[in-house]
């Protein structure tokens, strides 16, 4: 996702806001990217005009270890937070820093959401968050540079390039070999985060053990990346950096592994590249996912009640349709899915490519991993190892178990 635009002229330093100063109701808002909010929050603040919202937006990381930091701190979050999948088990496992939703009758919305993404968010009869989208996976690929390389640039086509991922690695070691002045794909970590997204199990087992060492869906998917790495496939760009920013509007790989929410991004930060890109099915019979965030309400918001109607509107299915058609990501309301304002939806960012039905039928199919508690830090360990490898600084192998020690020790 990328950043948005503030509503506020000014960025927001602190949290929680009681009135303003003009007799209205202050509602900051915390996220960490684009959630294709701020159309939105100018119709909310229209149909609603003793409100005023104010939003603050983070660096993915830095919104996440702020926000754990007001919350130990008691002061200084906003009204309403985003919250990431892979942060989430580090926040249901304070309840008492958060607003039960269901103070305010959250439990009565439970059938309208997939029955996951409202489990995820429980902490015992406590419901911290309301579900904003999933991470349906896909591909990403940019058709010229398809055809720059001889390789089909259809979807279908390239879907059947890679009926699995070593599959992929063959079509990548192709694409390479015909030195378009392209990568194959952006980032090794990138594809290990798709890869172990198909897995029925990462790094947590469901009773919060750190599965990392014995698991070996986190083994094979290192491995199948490092080999990519390893074969000169990847550009070696982190994601969400500039180069990853400047890698999209260049052409410096050819595709992404491509959860819904990442369309918004490539939309955004290269948008002279509309039409060449397209969505093809990912390896390994097209499942898994990668990402989905929830909007919370901190405890010490001053005005729960009101920071919980802005969240239960904007993620109201009018709203998160609205979003998809927007940016790209892709509602956790099963009942879209089949809307034929979203299943005939299609993008013509990336070539008309049905989205719509695709991730839709994605999502109807997820089986979502446990998030523990540091899944976040573990996972970095990890992404860190294949970082390591891509700048030639250590050997897979070597990497591997100095990523297993780092990832022991995050988990505490």
């Amino acid at each position: 996702m990328l950043t948005s635009v503030l509503v506020a002229a000014a960025t927001v330093a602190c949290g929680s806001s009681g009135g303003a100063g003009d007799g209205k109701i202050k509602l900051t808002i915390g996220t960490f990217n684009d959630f294709g909010y701020k159309d939105l929050y100018q119709q909310y603040m229209k149909d609603h005009p003793n409100i005023e919202i104010v939003e603050q937006v983070s660096e993915y990381q830095a919104h996440h270890t702020q926000l754990a930091t007001r919350l130990a701190a008691k002061t200084g979050a906003p009204d309403v937070v985003a919250v990431e999948g892979e942060f989430l088990g580090q926040f249901t496992a304070q309840p008492q820093n958060f607003t039960n939703l269901n103070e305010f009758g959250a439990g009565d919305m439970e059938k309208d959401y997939l029955s996951w993404k409202w489990e995820q968010s429980k902490a015992g009869d406590v419901q911290i968050g309301l579900g904003t989208d999933v991470g349906s996976l896909a591909i990403c690929y940019r058709r010229d540079l398809f055809e720059k390389a001889g390789l089909p640039s259809g979807r279908e086509e390239v879907a059947k390039l890679w009926p699995t991922w070593d599959a992929f690695l063959d079509v990548g070691k192709r694409f390479q070999a015909a030195n378009t002045g392209a990568s194959f794909f952006d980032s090794g970590a990138l594809l290990f985060n798709a890869v172990l997204g198909q897995a029925p199990e990462a790094f947590y087992s469901s009773d919060n053990k750190m599965i990392a060492e014995s698991n070996p869906a986190v083994k094979q998917a290192y491995d199948l990346t490092t080999k990519a790495v390893e074969a000169g496939l990847s550009a070696k760009i982190a994601a969400f950096s500039p180069q990853w920013s400047t890698g999209f509007k260049q052409g410096s790989f050819a595709l992404v592994t491509c959860p819904a929410w990442v369309m918004a991004f490539i939309q955004s930060q290269a948008p002279a590249t509309l039409g060449q890109w397209d969505v093809a099915a990912v390896p390994n019979g097209g499942g898994g996912n990668w990402g989905g965030s929830w909007l919370t309400v901190p405890k010490q918001s001053k005005n729960p009640e009101e920071a919980y109607e802005l969240a239960k509107w904007l993620t109201a299915p009018e709203q998160q349709l609205s979003i998809f058609k927007k940016i790209g990501n892709l509602p956790s309301r099963p009942a879209l899915y089949d809307d034929p304002a979203m299943s005939g939806f299609t993008n013509p960012f990336f070539n008309d490519a049905p989205v719509g039905k695709m991730f839709g039928e994605a999502a109807k199919a997820l089986k979502p991993q446990y998030q523990g508690p540091k899944t976040a830090a573990v996972r970095l360990a990890v992404q860190n190892g294949i970082s390591r490898v891509e700048q030639g600084k250590e050997s897979a192998s070597d990497s591997w178990q100095k990523s297993l020690r780092d990832a022991v020790a995050a988990a505490g």
